[in-house]
């Protein structure tokens, strides 16, 4: 299965630490926070990835084009570039096929999505941000998608009252609710997977958002299922929360980082991170 991940947008209110960076490139223990999302779904086994890009998108592609400069040893006579050897290396490489689609600077998600529909193949794809991370299994997410028979699944996840909320019966979501004034419930914690004819649903105007139209149609259907995710899950939307994501790279404690435990979903290796229970319907 394909991960589409959502890297176009400006992140204006990181401005002050990402001034010449786009949002997806801000580092975490100086590696983008891209990279630890990428290597989130690798550890579940999702290696190919379709990233919408849009502003600054060429910081994003050059960061992936030297990437091999940056991790490996390597030979080079000055004058004579075609002479350069990459060494071998004993450390893990990155088996992954990323696809650098240009979505549009000014694009909003929902046309992002819409304009990498030739890219995808198969029946699903995953779809999240590039500014957010999170330990949900990936692979129950996928089974639980394939197992309700709806077009969409969203990861619903409890937090503060700053984002839409989603309003749930069941495992069915009943209204998506942009930044209600008062919260009790759960968000929408991006980790969708979609069925491939969503596409579809999807009108070919830039100004399209996914979260409104795209998600409130499904809703309103009754094609969009919640997967709840009780464990960790931290968006990057202020300065404060990089720092605060900083913090627990920097003194182990990322529960994020999967790909550093025994396997997908084995929380003994996530160095003290307690999660509470993930509720299942």
């Amino acid at each position: 299965m394909q991960v589409v991940i959502l890297c176009g947008g400006q992140g204006t209110r990181l401005r002050e630490t990402s001034e010449h960076l786009p949002k997806p490139m801000v580092p975490i223990g100086g590696k983008p926070i891209l990279w630890h999302i990428m290597k989130h779904c690798a550890a579940h086994g999702l290696r190919e990835f379709v990233l919408c890009l849009g502003y600054k998108s060429y910081e994003i592609k050059r960061w992936f084009l030297e990437y091999h400069l940056r991790e490996r040893d390597f030979t080079f006579r000055l004058g004579r570039p075609d002479q350069m050897e990459i060494h071998p290396s004993d450390r893990d490489e990155e088996d992954w096929l990323v696809t650098f689609a240009e979505t549009g600077e000014q694009t909003m998600t929902g046309g992002r999505v819409r304009r990498v529909g030739p890219h995808l193949r198969g029946g699903n794809f995953l779809l999240t941000y590039g500014d957010g991370v999170s330990d949900v299994d990936l692979g129950e997410l996928v089974r639980f998608h394939k197992g309700h028979g709806k077009l969409a699944t969203v990861t619903a996840v409890r937090t503060p009252g700053r984002f839409g909320e989603l309003r749930l019966d069941g495992d069915t979501v009943e209204a998506f609710e942009e930044k209600p004034d008062v919260t009790g419930g759960r968000i929408n914690g991006g980790f969708f997977v979609v069925r491939r004819e969503v596409i579809d649903r999807l009108g070919d105007d830039p100004g399209l958002v996914w979260e409104r139209g795209p998600l409130e149609g499904l809703a309103a259907d009754g094609e969009l299922a919640a997967y709840r995710h009780d464990g960790f899950w931290h968006a990057m939307d202020t300065p404060r929360d990089h720092a605060e994501l900083e913090r627990l790279w920097a003194t182990g404690r990322a529960p994020w980082a999967i790909w550093n435990a025994a396997g997908p979903g084995d929380k003994r290796a996530r160095r003290g991170y307690q999660a509470p229970m993930r509720e299942r319907a």
